[in-house]
């Protein structure tokens, strides 16, 4: 696997974690992977490019999930090979100190070697 070149490490969502428009509360697709800055969102609703969010999904951790909710600003949209699907790339904003963090260590867990 090449070694990640981006800021923040992004993961790879195992699993399906669905996301939910906090405004008309409809699950507008799932996760692709998650970093502390941003998402790849597999959406299967319809967003607009350069728009504003805000979103909720739960994150999966060894104690079960935990509920985060972000505010995301929309950077780039492509079509996916499955109708009625698209792949967005999303930015956090205003982000607090601890769900920054709480999306930092879940990204780097699966980064970091297991123990020996």
């Amino acid at each position: 696997m090449g070694r990640e070149s981006r800021r923040a490490t992004r993961r790879p969502m195992s699993g399906t974690v669905l996301v939910t428009d906090t405004m008309t509360e409809e699950v507008i697709g799932r996760i692709g992977n998650l970093s502390a800055s941003g998402v790849l969102l597999i959406a299967s609703k319809p967003l607009v490019e350069d728009a504003l969010y805000q979103f909720r999904f739960a994150l999966p951790d060894n104690n079960g999930a935990q509920t985060v909710e972000v505010g995301s600003h929309v950077l780039w949209i492509d079509g996916a090979s499955a109708p009625g699907q698209s792949w967005v790339g999303l930015r956090f904003l205003g982000l607090s100190t601890e769900t920054t963090q709480r999306l930092r260590r879940w990204a780097e867990a699966a980064a970091s070697p297991a123990p020996k």
